[in-house]
C-alpha cells in the first residue's frame, strides 16, 4: 500500500531551492525528507551539528532523546547550546534551535535515559536512529536495539582529536557489537571529560553522520556500510577500515542468542549514575571514602597525612589542592617506593573515578591506609574553595 508523499509548500520550495535543483535529491527527495522520521540520541557534541543540519535538511520528524542539562563545559564543543543556556535541559535547548532554523520540522521530546525498558517503544516509531552518545552502555543499547526492529543505527564517536563514523545494522551489513564483540575493561577507555576532546571534532563527526542520514532517507550515494572511517584531525588525514558481518555475532550472525535487551550497564561493568548528578549534594560516604570537608578539616589540624593527586599534569596546571603531590594514574604502579605503606594516604582526581583506581592499586600492593577523597577537585572547589577552578 502505497502512501502518499507529503506536499511541499511555497516556503518550503523556497527554502529548499538548492537541493530541488540537485537531480539527485529533486522534489521527490525533498519529499522523503519530510516525510522521514529520524530518532537523535544525544543533544551533545554529536548531536549538537546534527540536530542542526538534518532540521536545515528539512528532516520532517526529529526525535530527540537527551535528559541532562546545558553546563558551561558543553559550550567549547555543543554549538547548538549557547550561555543564557546553562542549567536549562538540552533537550529544550536543543528543540528551540532546531526549531528556529526550520519551523517546518517536527520536534519530538524524549526527556529520558534510554534504557533496556523504553528503548524499543521509543525507536519503533523511527525510520533509523543516529547514535550521538558517548558511554559503551548506551551503544550497545542502540545497536541491539536497532538490529531487533531492522532499523539502520548512524553511528559517531569521539576522543581526543580523533573521531570515527559508520551505518551499523543496515541490510545485511554488521552491526556494533561485529566490530566489539566485548566493551573494554571498565576505566581502560576514559571519558571526554577525563581524557579531553577538541572542540571541533565533533563537528566533523557529527556532519558525516548528518550526511550519512540524509543518503540513507534519499537513497542515493554509497552509504558507510561495511565501511569504518576514521578521522585523525591533527594529521588532518581520513582512512577507511573494511568491516565484515560477523557469522557468529550473538544478535546479528547465524545463530542469534540476544533475542531481546538486556542490562548494558551489568554488561559493560559500569555503574549506575543517577542523572544530573550533583558534586553538592549529600549522599552517603562509602567504605574507603573521605569527604572533601574532612580533608580539609585535617589540613587544618596539621594530621600527618599524605594527600596525592592522580590527574595529569596539565589539569594540575589548572587547578590543584596546595600540598597535594602529584603522581599520575598511569605512573602510580611504579612509583610506590616514593610512598610510606604504614602512612595515612588520601588520593583523589577530578571527579574520584580514577582515585578510586589508585585507591585499588595501593591496597593491591599492601598499602592499608588508603582512602579517596569522594569527588575530587569539583567537590573540593563546591565545598572547600570556590576560587579552585572548575574544568
Amino acid at each position: 500500500m502505497s502512501t502518499t508523499p507529503p506536499v511541499l509548500s511555497k516556503d518550503e520550495i523556497l527554502r529548499y531551492s538548492r537541493h530541488l535543483i540537485l537531480p539527485e535529491v529533486g522534489v521527490e527527495g525533498q519529499q522523503k525528507l519530510k516525510a522521514a522520521k529520524v530518532l537523535l540520541v544525544g543533544t551533545g557534541g554529536l548531536g549538537a551539528p546534527l540536530g542542526l543540519y538534518l532540521a536545515a535538511a528539512g528532516v520532517g520528524r526529529i526525535g530527540l532523546v537527551d535528559f541532562d542539562v546545558v553546563d558551561f563545559t558543553n559550550l567549547q564543543r555543543q554549538i547548538i547550546h549557547f550561555t543564557k543556556d546553562v542549567g536549562r535541559p538540552k533537550i529544550d535547548s536543543a528543540a528551540e534551535k532546531m526549531q528556529a532554523i526550520n519551523p517546518n520540522v517536527e520536534i519530538f521530546k524524549h526527556e529520558v535515559a534510554l534504557t533496556s525498558e523504553n528503548a524499543l517503544d521509543i525507536i519503533k516509531d523511527y525510520d533509523m536512529v543516529v547514535d550521538g552518545t558517548d558511554n559503551f552502555p548506551t551503544r550497545y543499547l542502540v545497536n541491539d536495539a536497532c538490529v531487533l526492529l531492522g532499523k539502520p543505527n548512524v553511528y559517531g564517536s569521539i576522543f581526543r582529536f580523533e573521531g570515527q563514523a559508520t551505518v551499523f545494522a543496515y541490510e545485511g551489513g554488521p552491526c556494533y557489537r561485529c566490530l566489539y564483540p566485548e566493551p573494554p575493561p571498565p576505566g581502560l577507555v576514559p571519558s571526554c571529560a577525563e581524557g579531553g576532546v577538541l572542540g571541533i571534532l565533533p563537528g566533523t563527526i557529527g556532519l558525516i553522520q548528518a550526511t550519512e542520514a540524509v543518503k540513507l532517507i534519499l537513497g542515493i550515494g554509497e552509504p558507510l556500510v561495511g565501511r569504518l572511517l576514521l578521522y585523525d584531525a591533527l594529521a588532518m588525514r581520513f582512512r577507511e577500515l573494511k568491516l565484515r558481518k560477523n557469522p557468529e555475532c550473538p544478535i546479528c550472525g547465524d545463530h542469534r542468542t540476544i533475542t531481546q535487551l538486556i542490562d548494558y550497564h551489568q554488561f559493560c561493568g559500569v555503574p549506575r549514575e543517577a542523572p544530573q548528578a550533583d558534586t553538592k549534594q549529600e549522599t552517603k560516604v562509602t567504605e574507603g571514602e573521605i569527604e572533601v570537608t574532612e580533608v580539609k578539616a585535617k589540613l587544618d589540624r596539621g594530621d600527618k597525612f599524605t594527600l596525592i593527586d592522580v590527574r595529569e599534569p596539565h589539569e594540575y596546571q589548572i587547578a590543584s589542592i596546595p600540598g597535594a603531590i602529584l603522581i599520575p594514574l598511569g605512573e602510580i604502579g611504579r612509583r610506590l617506593d616514593e610512598l610510606d605503606p604504614t602512612a595515612d594516604i588520601v588520593i583523589h582526581c577530578k571527579s574520584g573515578m580514577r582515585s578510586a583506581r589508585a585507591c585499588g592499586v595501593l591496597k593491591a600492593n599492601g598499602f592499608e591506609h588508603v582512602r579517596n577523597m569522594k569527588g575530587g577537585i569539583l567537590a573540593w572547589s563546591d565545598q572547600v574553595d570556590p576560587s579552585v577552578p572548575k574544568y
